[in-house]
């Protein structure tokens, strides 16, 4: 399955992600937009990028996830506290 989709609305967005994160978040992008089992997932995720309303729902997405992966745990914060 290709992830040319992914990639080029993270290029759009000027975002830049490593393999793992590009994978997590193409996961996490079509379980959010069930996706997951459409016949083909890119040409689907493709097709909402096309359509206005759900580019803007996608880079909300995006965005917040994001947000999620860089906010420090409580748990690695509290690590460098003595």
């Amino acid at each position: 399955m290709s992830r040319a989709v992914l990639d080029i609305i993270l290029n759009a967005m000027q975002v830049w992600l490593n393999e793992t994160e590009k994978e997590q978040l193409y996961h996490g992008l079509l379980a959010y937009f069930g996706l997951i089992g459409a016949i083909n997932e890119c040409q689907a995720l493709e097709n909402a990028w096309q359509d206005p309303y759900n580019r803007q729902e996608i880079e909300q997405f995006i965005k917040a996830w994001l947000t999620r992966k860089r906010k420090p745990r409580k748990e690695e914060a509290a690590i460098g506290m003595v």
